[in-house]
């Protein structure tokens, strides 16, 4: 299977097959793209996270069927004015209200009747301290995104038409009357625009950056615009396929998992390219035929390139086993954007290599010596002498199998410390915090949590079912610290045994605090059933935006339990199958491991000292986890394979020297180009993608810096020839190591 699979990819470069591969690329594309839409046009960003057996899902069913509300989804008009709200801007309220009963939005689906009431009904329910207040308007449960978002453009449109266009627009430090969109309505319409003009920001930035870099590292402006082509294919043909399922409502996909795509298309699918290019590089400085030259490149860095991305798509599926949304979501567009561009890689970029040649290399073009010699003869001056290894390189090499345990100590220290600090990262599952401070939706989050009782932005929403027993749960409640006060409970309209009542937090219900009061209060209403002689089992259910970050955090943690031993055992097998060494497995998956906790000490040290951010996200570990884990070992798969074909003929010292400087370039190529995608992501102005972003480039450049070049040859320097245990290669005995020092 494997021959044959290499000499198909070796077909797709040579002098007929490499216009027939380029042919097929060019149709299969514009059949896709021309078929199916953009998966940017049918992303969903409403989608559920938490599984429906979660207390918070489950109270939501039971409050739909019992206690039903037909309003509809709230839009939430905060109205701010920092000295106290005057007549005229109760008056402005009233007008507003009116308009939008004479003229409703055309997603409008209830009104209260504000413009009907006098302006001491409306000053009674503004803030204690008289500078705000919150009006409702209940849009219909089925509008789309777009059309909410045209009308909250008529809503602007008709603010300014009744005040100023400063009223919307102005800060908040600014005198004079504030408004700000925010609920479930102004949050959703916010962050769908806020990704639209990310996805735009993110891809320039993206394709900019690998040009840059592609260009300063290899100095041939030709060589920086074919790993975009075969990028630009990839995600032609993987974009419309991931428009097709979500269409067909096979898979979900939300704008996140876009962005983040595409920036793992332009990172993994540059490095597996790059694989090839200095693989094909050093070939053309001893064969003088470019097809052949190419064919020997493919052999000797196809397996690794086709078992890297096995790897990360295997690693990048176990996201399938996850429970919550967020994750499950990223399982397919990751996984079949980098299963693409691995084809595309061993078939797409050797037909392009094929056809640009040697000319890839413009102004550096590598040729043979007699090539050169040949050259030198016709325009009779000195031409200059391409090294397939830097000076650095070669030092380097010889320097970690010389001084190996200083090596080990002195990386160990590094990653050490960084990962210190690991234990002390604080994490939120509060989602609206990712969002730019100034945001419109969050501003007007913001004035309700600083001018109202924290408790009534999001109350816990308890429900029981007494079976027509008196429950004596109130009291009990009252008791605990964190309670402030209990509405009085409402009966279910289909089971009036069923009863509801919100209690509201005297601290804010997104914090930590309030997350950890879940349990006492779950503990409170099973006990208070207990003594009703009522099992607790299916008789009481806990809702609220508190209880969902509950079981977000649950969720999440059950994920992270799950997923992380499943990709470990996946790439523990694929390194067993390709290494054929026990040994080489475990201390590769250990140092990896040891640099993804590095990366989240080193992204704590950045993002909570340096940028002053409290909490990190609670969704990064797991997302850092799978792409580090996954994408570093792309990296030791790359440079062991090198030291594994060296130790055929050479002696242990000798081909982990040469293995660290044929594979050293490339590797902190690819490592700064992975790093440098990943860090445009901090660039966004949503902290859930800045903070991953932070966090997997350091990743990124740890493996790239430490732990590929260093650490990893300097172990196996260590482990002689136990690092082959059990392969054949093992049983070899080492030459004397003064052939080494020869």
């Amino acid at each position: 299977m494997k021959r044959f699979l290499f000499k198909f990819v070796e077909a797709s470069s040579s002098r007929k097959g490499r216009w027939v591969t380029l042919i097929i690329w060019v149709l299969i594309v514009g059949a896709l793209s021309s078929m199916f839409p953009n998966v940017q046009k049918v992303t969903n960003n409403g989608a559920a996270n938490l599984p429906n057996h979660k207390m918070s899902v489950q109270a939501e069913k039971v409050i739909k069927k019992q206690f039903p509300n037909e309003t509809g989804i709230p839009l939430l008009l905060v109205w701010y004015r920092d000295g106290g709200l005057e007549q005229k801007d109760y008056g402005l309220i009233a007008d507003l209200y009116n308009q939008l009963d004479k003229a409703p939005l055309s997603a409008q689906n209830f009104i209260p009747p504000l413009g009907k009431l006098p302006p001491q009904a409306l000053t009674s329910s503004a803030s204690e301290d008289g500078t705000s207040i919150v009006t409702p308007i209940f849009m219909k449960k089925d509008a789309t995104t777009d059309e909410l978002k045209a009308d909250l453009n008529v809503l602007k449109k008709q603010l300014i038409e009744l005040d100023s266009p400063s009223i919307y627009n102005k800060k908040l430090s600014e005198n004079g009357l504030h408004i700000r969109f925010t609920g479930p309505v102004g949050i959703s319409t916010d962050a769908s625009a806020l990704f639209g003009q990310a996805d735009v920001t993110l891809l320039i930035a993206t394709i900019l950056l690998v040009l840059v870099l592609l260009i300063i590292l290899y100095r041939s402006p030709i060589l920086a615009i074919v790993p975009i082509i075969g990028v630009g294919f990839a995600y032609g043909a993987t974009s419309p396929i991931l428009g097709l399922l979500a269409e067909k409502g096979t898979i979900v996909v939300d704008s996140q998992a876009v962005s983040i795509m595409t920036v793992l298309l332009f990172g993994a699918g540059t490095d597996y390219c790059l694989f090839l290019v200095s693989k094909y590089r050093e070939c053309l400085l001893e064969e003088e035929n470019k097809y052949k030259a190419l064919q020997q490149a493919i052999r000797h860095s196809g397996g690794a390139i086709l078992v890297s991305a096995i790897t990360v798509v295997l690693s990048l599926c176990t996201l399938l086993l996850a429970q919550f949304g967020s994750y499950h979501r990223f399982a397919v567009p990751f996984s079949l954007a980098i299963l693409i561009m691995g084809i595309a890689a061993l078939t797409l970029l050797p037909a392009l290599l094929s056809i640009f040649g040697r000319v890839s290399f413009y102004p550096f073009i590598p040729r043979t010596e007699e090539m050169i010699r040949k050259i030198e003869r016709q325009k009779g001056k000195n031409i200059r002498r391409s090294k397939p290894h830097s000076k650095f390189s070669e030092n380097l090499g010889k320097w970690v199998t010389r001084k190996p345990w200083t090596v080990i100590l002195l990386s160990v220290i590094i990653l050490g410390i960084l990962a210190s600090f690991a234990p002390r990262i604080q994490y939120t599952q509060n989602l609206l915090e990712s969002f730019p401070k100034d945001m419109a939706s969050r501003e007007g989050f913001d004035l309700m949590k600083e001018h109202f009782s924290p408790g009534e932005l999001a109350p816990v929403r308890i429900i029981i079912n007494t079976e027509g027993k008196n429950v004596e749960l109130l009291d009990r409640l009252s008791e605990l610290s964190i309670v402030d006060t209990i509405s009085e409970p409402t009966k279910g309209k289909e089971n009036k045994e069923i009863l509801a009542f919100d209690v509201n937090l005297n601290t804010n219900p997104y914090d930590t605090k309030a997350v950890e009061a879940i349990p006492m209060i779950e503990k409170q209403i099973a006990l208070a059933l207990k003594d009703a002689k009522i099992t607790p089992d299916k008789h009481y259910w806990i809702g609220g935006e508190t209880s969902s970050l509950y079981d977000t955090e649950a969720t999440t943690a059950r994920d992270m339990k799950v997923i992380v031993p499943v990709v470990v055992v996946i790439i523990a097998a694929l390194l067993l199958m390709y290494l054929r060494s026990i040994v080489a497995m475990v201390y590769l998956i250990l140092t990896v491991l040891f640099s993804y906790v590095s990366a989240l000490g080193a992204g704590w040290l950045l993002i909570h000292y340096g940028m002053g951010i409290p909490a990190i996200q609670g969704l990064i570990p797991l997302y850092a986890f799978v792409f580090l884990v996954a994408l570093g070992e792309d990296y030791n798969i790359f440079m062991i394979s090198s030291i594994w074909k060296n130790r055929k003929n050479q002696s242990h010292h000798k081909a982990i020297a040469k293995g660290v400087s044929e594979t050293s370039s490339v590797i902190t190529s690819a490592g700064l180009i992975l790093a440098g995608t990943f860090a445009v992501l901090a660039t966004l102005p949503i902290q859930v993608l800045l903070q991953f972003g932070i966090i997997t480039a350091i990743g990124v450049l740890l493996d790239t810096f430490v732990v590929r070049p260093l650490l990893v040859p300097a172990i196996t320097t260590v482990l002689g020839r136990f690092a082959f245990w059990p392969g054949k290669l093992w049983r070899k005995r080492e030459k004397a190591s003064s052939e080494f020092n020869e």
